[in-house]
């Protein structure tokens, strides 16, 4: 048996980022997979990429990393992008949007946000149309459609559908059965989002500003059926050096991060 780290959502956060690899380390796990969003929000995007790189045997494109990296003057304009530099820019710009694999006998399928494109969003316990969701993003609305095989993927109807899919995005961590298949989502190790938190006084808070991220265990590349399992890892880390950096930092959106980070807000996602 063997087990894999599923990251997501980084998004500069160098300190959270630094807390889980170590946990990951602890428990003598090998093998990381990123589904991607390194950079915007916090900080620290170039050691964040720079961390990946070294650590990860699979880093996926996320929405935010498609938006900074890319080759326009628009995208050079970003704080992350000149944060970053060029060579982590065309880093990014080449990373795949999918990746796939056998465990257990299952068939197993990572992207960033779904199968249609990076930017869409499916939650399967909150609508997120009033969420200050840019234009641009669509809501999916039926688990179904997160295992589906899409043009944007390379994918046709002779193409093998996937038994289990992992995805990031939303910074909100669960694992959920549907029908005989299983969607997971490991969180946001940088920028956790809990649906319900709006008061940064309430003291329950400190449960949902944790990173996050999801431990596979089964027998990789094997396609006979037999065990396989998930734990969702809710990790403490310092919050408070990671918001003394944003404070310090000339970001301009910053006053929204550290709400985010401070209350696990659903406010700043992507």
């Amino acid at each position: 048996m063997e087990k894999i780290a599923i990251i997501s959502d980084v998004h500069g956060n160098i300190t959270a980022l630094n807390t889980v690899l170590a946990d990951i380390k602890q428990r003598g796990i090998k093998r990381i997979f990123s589904l991607g969003d390194n950079v915007i929000k916090c900080t620290h995007p170039d050691l964040v990429i720079d961390k990946l790189r070294e650590s990860c045997e699979v880093i996926l494109l996320g929405n935010a990393d498609y938006v900074v990296s890319q080759d326009t003057e628009n995208a050079k304009h970003f704080w992350s992008r000149k944060k970053i530099g060029e060579e982590r820019a065309a880093f990014l710009r080449s990373l795949p949007i999918f990746y796939e694999f056998y465990m257990s006998g299952y068939f197993i399928r990572l992207f960033h946000a779904c199968p249609y494109n990076l930017d869409d969003i499916y939650n399967p316990m909150f609508s997120n149309t009033k969420n200050g969701i840019s234009s641009y993003k669509k809501e999916i609305y039926s688990p179904a459609e997160m295992f589906k095989n899409t043009e944007f993927l390379g994918k046709g109807p002779d193409d093998k559908e996937p038994d289990i899919v992992g995805f990031g995005h939303i910074h909100t961590p669960f694992i959920v059965r549907f029908g005989n298949k299983t969607l997971f989502n490991p969180g946001s190790v940088g920028l956790s989002v809990e649906m319900m938190n709006s008061d940064l006084s309430d003291p329950s808070n400190k449960f949902s500003t944790l990173a996050s991220y999801i431990i596979i265990e089964g027998n990789y590349g094997n396609q006979d059926l037999s065990s396989i399992s998930f734990n969702l890892v809710r990790l403490p880390y310092n919050v408070q050096k990671e918001i003394e950096d944003v404070e310090n930092s000339d970001m301009s959106n910053k006053e929204m991060v550290i709400k985010s980070l401070k209350g696990a807000l659903p406010t700043v996602y992507n």
